[in-house]
């Protein structure tokens, strides 16, 4: 018989190994740009497959993120649609040492839901036989000012300024073209790529050495076990190859 004084211990040993492993599953609060978002749920469900913690993605752009955390926002990680504003959590002392890095590098395309719009090359932009041209504010967003960086390299900006649609951000830019505003738009490749599916209309891959590198930096902002773990996985083969998937190259893969 299990003495009572022995049986009170047993049961406060096991009363602290559930609370433990309570307190080990965290709810991680994740800051995310637009154009990364469904890219990052399909990464967030493969690492709650293998962990007992969750995440929650807080969509939005970069500049909305970047201030929020300025004031204080309870976000876990940052994952920013350029490396400017990282740089600046970091230059700022406002995030985990080290841990910033590039996760993903943006591809810019020249795409039109019509598959017979857009050819190969993209000569498509020199010839003209179209009405608007859907891009991303340059001032505001890296994949607007790839846009405008090819363009000019072909020059084109100032020919084509009467038929430029101007969204605020890539998602608007995409919106555009995808409801029929514009026939065409310089758009990311990840809006138009899914995963083993054929992309839909007609596309042209734009160079990367037509612009300036869209690099995507991440950061973490509160050092926990599972912001670790998430931010471990995220380095993975898998998760990588979900990354490019979606449509982007990473550092290693180019």
């Amino acid at each position: 018989m299990t003495h009572p004084s022995r049986l009170a211990t047993l049961l406060i040993y096991a009363s602290c190994l559930l609370s433990s492993s309570i307190i080990q599953a965290e709810t991680l609060r994740i800051a995310v740009a637009a154009n990364f978002a469904e890219t990052l749920r399909s990464i967030a469900k493969q690492f709650e497959e293998n962990s007992e913690h969750k995440l929650v993605l807080v969509v939005g752009s970069s500049g909305k993120h970047y201030a929020q955390i300025r004031n204080g926002a309870p976000f876990d990680a940052f994952f920013a649609a350029d490396s400017r504003r990282p740089e600046l959590l970091d230059q700022q002392g406002l995030m985990v040492p080290d841990s910033r890095f590039t996760y993903a590098v943006g591809r810019l395309a020249l795409w039109s839901p019509d598959a017979t719009q857009v050819d190969p090359a993209g000569e498509v932009l020199k010839k003209g036989s179209f009405r608007h041209l859907a891009i991303a504010n340059p001032k505001l967003a890296p994949y607007g000012r790839a846009a405008q960086q090819l363009l000019q390299k072909h020059g084109l900006w100032q020919v084509l300024q009467s038929r430029m649609v101007r969204g605020e951000n890539i998602g608007q830019a995409f919106q555009f073209v995808k409801s029929g505003s514009a026939e065409l738009g310089l758009v990311a490749l990840s809006q138009i790529q899914r995963p083993g599916q054929p992309i839909p209309g007609s596309y042209w891959l734009v160079p990367e050495s037509l612009h300036t590198p869209i690099e995507q930096q991440a950061v973490l902002l509160r050092e926990t076990a599972a912001s670790r773990a998430f931010y471990n996985f995220l380095q993975s083969d898998r998760a990588k190859a979900t990354i490019q998937g979606y449509g982007y190259g990473t550092p290693d893969a180019g």
